[in-house]
């Protein structure tokens, strides 16, 4: 295996690295903020062009996460920063604690969900890059469509339920 071919040509390196904070307020939150979940919009498919998408999602106590799934065009990846997270790897669920880690290939099946009765947090990483954030935000808005609308959004967003 060898590197990838150059893509910068220059002979000097550019100032052009984003840093974010940990007290950056997040993005966008999903139900009350005590409770629901919050999502960190740390490295965007527009802000890494198209080479990854990096999410950190705290969840509250709550039960919450999408049911069993695969992506056609990307990988998808957890590493759990905080509290104890359930993810399915297509085999079994895991209870997973900080430092642990999934990796999931294009077209394996996984889930993920909070049903621990505490805050959890994690990293989430999606490759090659896609628009998530719309995702995040919309999956919020399903109930108002109809079943063919719901089913349009999942394809759009590469997320296959079985």
């Amino acid at each position: 295996m060898s590197y990838p071919d150059p893509r910068y040509f220059g002979a000097r390196g550019e100032t052009n690295a984003d840093f974010r904070p940990a007290t950056a307020p997040p993005d966008f939150v999903s139900g009350s903020a005590a409770r629901g979940t919050a999502y960190h919009y740390l490295s965007t498919t527009v802000s890494t062009g198209g080479e990854y998408g990096l999410y950190r999602v705290d969840m509250g106590p709550e039960f919450g996460g999408p049911s069993t799934h695969f992506h056609k065009a990307m990988s998808e990846s957890f590493f759990i920063l905080s509290g104890t997270m359930r993810l399915f790897d297509g085999r079994r669920w895991l209870d997973a604690t900080p430092g642990d880690y999934l990796y999931v290939p294009v077209g394996g099946l996984h889930a993920f969900r909070n049903e621990s009765g505490e805050p959890a947090s994690m990293l989430m990483l999606f490759a090659p890059g896609a628009p998530r954030e719309d995702y995040f935000e919309g999956v919020t808005q399903l109930d108002g469509l109809s079943e063919e609308e719901r089913a349009e959004f999942f394809v759009r967003h590469d997320s296959f339920f079985v």
